[in-house]
């Protein structure tokens, strides 16, 4: 079976079903025609082609019409194509008319007809075919159709309204015809929704490397055209993400025919300062005035914004134009010489403004210059730098918007570098600096052209590539070693560069982190000994809050209080980031949240994303631990999604820990396995053992939630095979679950063993939270004669109920054991905690403490669900994959939707389920429809 003419218009059956509906009369217009208008390659004439396909497979009798400019001059030219299917009608008419209709034809003698008599003749001619069925008009790109056609068909779609006839034209938007005059319905064609774009891209270009896609779905924006062609002028290299990309892409013939034409007919300075908006996306108007030469109108940009190529907004003097690939075409309109004419006309207007200036002399430059690389390299400082001083505004052209523009910068600057070494060394600075930027596709290209360049590699080449390694591979043992090197490398040079050391430290603290071995930490810390005691703050902060938190830690939490107050006014997020790692690690992050989430408002678009995305995950943590679950699984999901855009693999991992964890404490242990496993699966083979503790912390919690003490102790042991207890993160924060465990299951000297060493280890000194960890594991481990006091101690504790999950289990814990000892104040304590539980969203703990309280003789209703609504069938298919733990992206991409999208569906439809939160979808479906299980891989089944 043959699939409808245009089944294959992606993301236009809105537009198909609008065209059905008029050629059938089902319109609900009161005129019998429409227009398409849109930009250049919307899909306008493809919607028209589908449209007349469609009405000859009804039977209906379609004539066509498509103009081109070199007809525009040509009398009736237009009508001649759109008529001639129809000669031997005109053997019907009266003699008068068929002698218009001849001469228009060109078949008679005499001079074309005028418009008024053409227009009447042809009206009769179409009576008369319209006698033998319907007829539909196709008229394409009507602005160039002649001016004679043009007249005479507005007469005639005036007055086709009492016979089967329907009028489809297709304009470009901004270009003026006779349409205009005929009031015609409009339908805006626009370009694609993300969700469709992907479709149309992944159909017809499958395999592009990740970054390529992205890069593909950006320059689109959504434009068909686009879509199918961008990649076609790609090398398969560039395709599968082996090459960069160039800053603008190569156009084809019909992406240049497209978004040139416009271009071609404005007066020269315009066209010049065009191409100035081009080059320069960050140029407003008046800096185009000064620099277009010996222009002496009003507005050299008017006639470009009266073709609807660009828009000029005046308050904040900003230039945008209307499709990303006007920019390109008009770049590629240019001849070299013209380019680097534009480069030089902008480098003199921008004299006030050095890195800018530079840049433009840069790309105006025809050979070696190292004057000009150096000048590229002061310009890429900023990305390095540590901020501004407090007192010290930030310049916002100086915002280090530009991490991504510091590495084209110093790749240019290499490019202009004479000197084989500074070459290198420009490279690999460009590489550094992409691994935090989401270019990590271009990092190997970058190292191997700076190999090229001169050898052996620098400390920073091996740092590059261990952080390479670790985001991409999460091979930290091979990152450890590359290391090392790194920092011999750099003893051995001498060099007197903080930004190398920094960088190489940086990555140290990032293999650091996500292990449980002391060889790491111990590298850094020899390290850090090298410098003076009040250098690489962050750092050695950062190291002392994992690796030794409890010998001094007072000092410890006033140090990192003091670095936060000591940041500048706009901080680098390298130094930022570090002690944020340090405050979560010391539970302080809650007074500094703000500076975070300044710092992801600013990196978020063309920053340092792989920033971005480890301080949401910061950010998430703390909710957690503060009882605000939704909050922290709001900015997991986001977190997790940007590190799978950007390919940042050790992140995601981490984060989907976390999720793991979310959904434990949720109560939904098999959502909380699930997540679990596949993280162990890939963290375990790596010897990524924070990654995986936190994992197995979660199948630990959901063992625990369920009652499956036994199950919940092998869990919690296999953390930190040693035996030993850690201080160090996440052991500092399992002191109450080891204990918890192993009493349950009956092993109560175990628990004491775990105890006694979590006080010699000190992980009570480390923060409130885990004052209250420790405080109320000796409760939970103490004889039954001495337990009480315990507990009334740890719940006194200062600032104990800041840290609501673990202040509920203890007060559910000390509620058990007042009920064991028949004390009347037991269903105070677990009410207590059954009220936290139920707030914070920790469902099978509240299950757990109604049980309690239920043993006291007090019934505490569930709550009656509401009135279920009713769930759309995509609102079920997103909920069904959503709960067996696939992210927003992937429900996007096996239903075809944007992962906005699909977040706005969740959030629509936890309301209709009763809910709020992802974690509680599976239980939630399951309640609507007894007996069918929500089952990973698959839709719901019984």
């Amino acid at each position: 079976m043959t699939s409808r003419p245009g089944a294959d218009l992606v993301g236009r059956a809105a537009e198909l079903r609008l065209l059905d509906a008029l050629s059938a009369g089902r319109d609900e217009g009161c005129r019998p025609g429409l227009l398409l208008r849109g930009g250049p390659g919307t899909g306008k004439t493809a919607l028209l082609d589908a449209a007349a396909a469609r009405a000859v497979d009804a039977g209906t009798r379609v004539l066509r019409s498509s103009a081109v400019e070199f007809e525009a001059g040509m009398t009736y030219s237009a009508l001649h194509q759109l008529l001639y299917p129809l000669r031997r009608y005109a053997e019907r008419l009266a003699g008068h008319h068929r002698d218009v209709v001849d001469r228009i034809f060109g078949l008679a003698p005499g001079p074309p007809p005028d418009p008024p008599a053409a227009g009447t003749a042809v009206l009769a001619l179409f009576g008369e075919v319209a006698v033998d069925g319907p007829l539909l008009m196709v008229a394409d790109d009507v602005p160039w159709i002649d001016r004679a056609s043009a007249t005479a068909l507005g007469f005639v779609v005036r007055r086709i309204g009492d016979h089967p006839i329907v009028f489809v034209a297709a304009a470009r938007t901004g270009a003026e015809s006779f349409c205009d005059q005929l009031d015609l319905p409009v339908r805006e064609i626009g370009p694609l929704v993300e969700s469709a774009a992907v479709v149309l891209l992944d159909g017809r270009w499958p395999g592009l490397g990740p970054s390529v896609r992205r890069r593909m779905l950006a320059e689109a924006a959504g434009n068909p055209l686009a879509l199918r062609e961008l990649p076609r002028e790609l090398s398969a290299r560039q395709r599968a993400g082996h090459l960069r990309l160039p800053a603008l892409l190569p156009l084809s013939g019909r992406l240049e025919e497209a978004f040139t034409t416009a271009v071609e007919g404005l007066p020269a300075p315009t066209r010049t300062a065009l191409l100035m908006a081009a080059l320069d996306t960050e140029i407003g108007p008046d800096v185009i005035r000064r620099a277009v030469p010996n222009f002496e109108g009003s507005d050299v940009l008017a006639p470009a914004c009266e073709a609807d190529l660009l828009h000029v907004d005046a308050a904040p003097g900003r230039i945008s134009f209307r499709h990303r690939l006007t920019r390109a075409a008009i770049v590629h309109l240019a001849s070299p010489g013209e380019r680097r004419r534009a480069h030089r006309y902008l480098a003199a207007a921008l004299s006030d403004v050095p890195e800018r200036r530079t840049w433009h002399l840069a790309e105006a430059a025809t050979g070696p210059d190292e004057t000009l690389a150096r000048a590229l390299d002061e310009a890429a400082l900023p990305a390095w730098r540590h901020g501004v001083a407090p007192d010290e505004p930030a310049a916002p052209d100086r915002r280090r918007g530009t991490v991504s523009a510091a590495v084209a910068a110093l790749v240019r600057a290499g490019e202009l570098s004479p000197h084989p070494g500074d070459r290198s060394r420009r490279l690999t600075e460009a590489a550094h600096l992409a691994t935090f930027t989401g270019q990590l596709d271009d990092v190997p290209r970058l190292l191997t052209d700076a190999g090229h360049a001169a050898a052996p590699p620098t400390g920073l080449a091996f740092a590059v590539t261990a952080h390479l390694l670790t985001h991409d591979e999460g091979d930290l043992d091979a990152a450890h070693r590359l290391l090392t090197r790194a920092l011999d490398d750099n003893a051995a040079t001498a060099t007197d560069d903080d930004r190398y050391h920094y960088a190489i430290l940086y990555a140290l603290l990032l293999v650091s982190l996500h292990t449980l071995r002391p060889e790491p930490w111990q590298l850094l810390k020899t390290t850090l000994d090298r410098f003076e005691p009040t250098a690489m703050t962050a750092i050695r902060l950062c190291y002392e809050a994992y690796a030794d938190p409890t010998t001094a830690s007072d000092a410890l939490r006033k140090g990192l209080a003091d670095a936060f107050a000591a940041l500048p006014a706009d901080p680098a997020p390298w130094e930022l980031i570090p002690l944020a790692f340090a405050a979560v690690a010391m539970d302080a992050l809650s007074d500094h949240r703000y500076l975070i989430s300044r710092m992801i408002e600013r990196e978020r678009d063309g920053g340092a994303v792989a920033m971005v995305v480890p301080a949401l995950m910061l950010l998430c943590h703390d909710s957690y631990v503060h009882g605000r679950w939704d909050e922290g699984e709001r900015l997991a999901q986001e977190a997790v999604d940007l590190a799978e855009i950007h390919g940042y693999r050790l992140w995601e991992r981490q984060i989907r820990a976390l999720l793991a964890s979310g959904a434990a404490l949720r109560g939904d242990a098999d959502l909380a396995r699930t997540r679990s496993e596949e993280t162990t699966n890939w963290a375990a083979p790596r010897g990524i053992e924070v990654t995986e503790a936190y994992a197995r912390a979660a199948r630990h919690l959901a063992a625990m939630g369920q009652g499956d003490y036994e199950e919940a102790h092998v869990q919690v042991g296999r953390i930190d095979a040693s035996g030993a207890r850690s201080v160090g993160v996440p052991g500092r924060w399992l002191v109450l679950n080891l204990v918890e465990a192993a009493v349950r299951t009956g092993r109560t000297d175990e628990a004491r063993e775990e105890l006694a060493a979590a006080r010699t280890a000190g992980i009570h000194r480390i923060s409130s939270r885990t004052a209250l960890i420790c405080a109320g594991a000796e409760a939970v481990a103490a004889d039954e004669d001495d337990a009480g006091p315990l507990f009334e101690a740890a719940l006194a504790l200062p600032h104990a109920a800041r840290w609501p999950w673990e202040h509920a289990r203890i007060q559910l814990a000390y509620g058990q054991w007042l009920r064991r000892t028949r004390d009347h104040h037991a269903r105070r304590c677990l009410s207590s905690a059954l009220e936290t539980f139920d707030r914070i969203g920790a469902q099978a703990m509240a299950q757990r403490a109604r049980n309690e309280l239920r043993a006291t003789g007090v019934v505490t209703p569930s709550g009656p669900a509401a009135p279920a609504a009713a769930l759309t069938v995509q609102e079920r298919q997103i909920a069904e994959l959503a709960a067996v733990g696939l992210t927003n992206r992937q429900i996007g991409e096996r239903l075809f939707l944007s992962h906005r999208t699909v977040g706005s569906h969740l959030h629509r439809l936890y309301p209709k389920l009763g809910i709020t939160s992802r974690a509680a979808l599976r239980a939630a479906l399951e309640a609507r429809t007894p007996g069918v299980t929500v089952r990973a891989g698959g839709p719901a089944v019984p």
